[in-house]
């Protein structure tokens, strides 16, 4: 008999204005990898917070080894074994790696105080262990995204964990970096240990799970075997259809085309950036967009694209170069000046640089265009109320009112109210960084179908993506970079995962 480690039984939750669980059932079994499906705001991280003692279920039990436990707070997770790497990153900036590695549960030696010499030999092994450069007095400020989601995972492992869930960890990893998790994953199920794991990437999901759990609008939809899904010796056909099954379920419809794109008149130049650089970053960059374009940037983590977009958008600094933007010169001082220029641009990290937690959906959303709503020393609230629905009803957003908190929404509608932000400033071109991570399959398809919108009115995007796929289904052509250089540009009839990999890779330029 297959020995369950975890299972929670009938388990609701709501919140003021939404139902966010009813009535779900929901096993791991002992040493597996169990993913959780669904579309962003279906309840997975709400189930996840759940068992990780964030949320107080308003009704269910949890067992653990077939006993019932009561988990009210992630301390007590931690107690019974259950360790969590939550989608939106719990890091502190100004603490050092080491200091973060061992957050809440800092040795004490037989004083009473803390034994900073075992915490360093800890941190160095364990950075050791996993083929991580950094040193352990470095700050969390000074490394990237996908530095700080590795870290993050180490953490949850080096719990010494009985059951960890992963919510999209993969979603600021290099390729690289994803092999090393898959492989720590592997070893982790040798040891019996059991994981839940959350992701929208289809392919990552058959790649590593044995179970798959379909959650929509708070319920279980269905739960299966990955083998009964897919034969031994599976071919491409028949992931595609395992996935269209798994699709089907998450959104309740069968969706036909996954990237919209359509053709639309080229128009002029609306921005082009000319030998740009910034010592160290990048170099000689030099690329343009015109208007009623979908342009991409390609290339590896540290490829250097964040970086120019940033510099190129008035947020970081560079050393030479000029930006045109609709034939006149931009001073690159500061986003406020770009955004009155017409430029603006999504962020890569959305908690970082995007969400203000303590503040509502509306708020979130109208801050960068205020200056719209208020004039005769007044803040015209309903003008700002019928703007931001407009739009949410575009995006789909899932809010239960305009002054939900926006730290109560799931990731991926979290990710629609900050377009949401950008769309209401009008602007002629958008810098989109990453617009899709940790969004579903069918809130993608949605952002897509807006991207085309948008160039249709004579407008302009650039998009920075690690996923291939959607840059090839979405652009009309695409750089790659590669060590802070742009070394390949491609137009569409020219597009192929191998070009675009050869010149992320440095192998060949175009």
């Amino acid at each position: 008999m297959e020995e369950i480690k975890m299972r929670v039984e009938h388990v609701s939750k709501s919140f003021p204005g939404v139902k966010a669980l009813t009535d779900i059932d929901f096993a791991v079994r002992k040493g597996t990898v169990h993913a959780l499906c669904g579309e962003n705001g279906a309840g997975k991280s709400t189930l996840m917070k759940i068992i990780n003692g964030i949320y107080k279920a308003d009704a269910g039990q949890i067992y653990i080894d077939e006993e019932p436990v009561e988990i009210k707070n992630p301390i007590q997770a931690r107690e019974h074994g259950i360790s969590m790497i939550a989608q939106e990153l719990n890091y502190v900036p100004d603490l050092t790696v080491e200091e973060n590695l061992f957050l809440g549960r800092l040795p004490v030696n037989g004083f009473g105080k803390v034994d900073w010499k075992l915490v360093r030999t800890e941190a160095e092994k364990f950075l050791e262990e996993q083929n991580l450069s950094y040193s352990p007095t470095q700050t969390l400020r000074t490394l990237t995204v996908s530095d700080i989601q590795m870290l993050e995972i180490i953490k949850a492992i080096t719990n010494n964990a009985q059951i960890i869930i992963m919510d999209e960890p993969t979603s600021s990893i290099s390729q690289k970096e994803v092999e090393l998790l898959f492989g720590k994953i592997e070893e982790l199920r040798e040891k019996g240990v059991s994981i839940i794991y959350i992701s929208h990437k289809m392919d990552e999901l058959f790649a590593i799970a044995d179970d798959i759990t379909v959650i929509r609008d708070g319920s279980v939809v269905n739960t299966h075997r990955v083998e009964d899904l897919l034969p031994e010796n599976a071919e491409q056909s028949d992931i595609e259809e395992a996935t269209n099954i798994i699709i089907g379920e998450m959104v309740g419809r069968k969706l036909e085309n996954v990237y919209p794109k359509t053709e639309v008149p080229i128009g002029e130049v609306a921005l082009e950036v000319k030998n740009f650089c910034c010592k160290n970053i990048f170099e000689d960059i030099n690329f343009y967009v015109r208007k009623g374009e979908i342009v991409g940037f390609a290339g590896l983590v540290g490829a250097g694209r964040t970086e120019t977009m940033r510099a190129v958008y008035g947020l970081d600094h560079h050393d030479s170069g000029t930006a045109m933007l609709n034939g006149k010169e931009l001073r690159l001082k500061d986003p406020r000046t770009s955004i009155d220029n017409g430029l603006i641009m999504l962020s890569e990290d959305r908690r970082e640089y995007g969400l203000i937690p303590v503040r509502s959906v509306m708020e979130n959303a109208s801050i960068a265009s205020l200056k719209n709503y208020i004039y005769g020393g007044y803040t015209h609230r309903a003008k700002e109320r019928e703007n931001v629905t407009k739009y949410f009803k575009k995006m789909q957003v899932k809010t239960p009112t305009l002054e939900t908190p926006i730290s109560s929404l799931s990731g991926g509608n979290a990710q629609k109210v900050l377009l949401s932000r950008w769309m209401l400033c009008e602007p002629d071109v958008m810098i989109l960084d990453e617009p899709t991570r940790g969004i579903d399959v069918g809130a993608k398809f949605e952002i897509y179908k807006l991207m085309t919108e948008i160039v249709k009115e004579d407008k302009a995007i650039i998009m920075v993506s690690s996923e291939l796929a959607e840059l090839i289904g979405m652009c009309d052509r695409i750089y790659i970079m590669c060590q802070g250089r742009i070394t390949g540009c491609l137009s569409r009839d020219e597009f192929s995962q191998e070009r675009i990999m050869m010149c992320a890779t440095g192998l060949m330029k175009s």
